[in-house]
């Protein structure tokens, strides 16, 4: 399929899957015409993409783990994926840990006000 069919059934701009390439993330052939063609995996792993990194994590993260089983029925799960996830979990804890501080500060400040 051409990159339009891929971003229209994706979602993705042309843009991305581009940069995706750039970041060998994905893999498209070329065509006798220099048009990239790409098979119907293709879709699937743009998914998975937009998945990673709306999780967080950045292009080289994921060009880590991108070929990592994710099922259990596929175990042994990959190590790099395991200890990305693993990362990123203590990361997202400590901003969550952050934030309610400020959310706690902040219903401080307006039970101040509203008491005067």
């Amino acid at each position: 399929m051409l990159i339009k069919e891929l971003s229209l059934k994706t979602g993705a701009s042309i843009r991305s899957l581009r940069y995706y390439e750039t970041k060998h993330l994905l893999h498209a052939n070329r065509l006798d015409n220099g048009y990239r063609d790409y098979d119907e995996t293709a879709v699937q792993k743009v998914k998975i993409i937009q998945l990673y990194l709306s999780l967080g994590l950045t292009t080289e993260d994921i060009v880590r783990i991108i070929d990592c089983p994710t099922s259990l029925s596929n175990r042994p799960l990959c190590q790099a994926a395991y200890k990305l996830y693993k990362t990123k979990l203590e990361e997202v804890n400590k901003q969550m840990a952050v934030l309610q501080q400020v959310q706690i500060r902040l219903e401080e400040r307006i039970n101040e006000l509203e008491k005067n």
